[in-house]
């Protein structure tokens, strides 16, 4: 095993709950044997991404409704595309070189379900992207 190839798979975290069988289709064994340990290990730059997304767009999140927040993260992740490809970028830039070729044979669904796990991940999390507190001079 090379380097590169060693350091990355050593990084990820470990998803204990996680179950492999025969009968699961590639797309889902790359899934959960790749992109959720990287996204789990991306998690902090992820949510750090979008609170710098719904700031840069004039912080009309912090006054949507739950329900709306929801939709907006949503939106945010497929409609975007500078959003999509950075978080896009983030997850492959930790694949191997052989999941790169895995990857790259069926891209499409593999991204939906990349974007799908981040939303998951983001949605998960929605309580950390609530206003800012404005900073009061002394």
């Amino acid at each position: 095993m090379n380097t590169r190839q060693y350091h990355l798979k050593s990084i990820r975290p470990e998803i204990l709950n996680t179950t492999i069988h025969d009968s699961m289709s590639g797309d889902e064994r790359f899934q959960n044997l790749v992109l959720r340990p990287i996204i789990k290990f991306q998690n902090d730059l992820l949510i750090a991404v979008f609170k710098n997304y719904i700031t840069k767009y004039k912080s009309v999140f912090f006054d949507l409704s739950l329900e709306k927040r929801l939709e907006y993260i949503e939106n945010a992740l497929q409609k975007d595309t500078k959003l999509r490809n950075a978080v896009k970028g983030m997850i492959i830039g930790h694949f191997t070189v052989e999941e790169y070729q895995i990857y790259i044979e069926n891209s499409s669904a593999l991204n939906k379900r990349m974007m799908n796990l981040v939303k998951q991940r983001l949605i998960s999390h929605i309580q950390l992207f609530d206003k800012p507190e404005l900073l009061t001079a002394v």
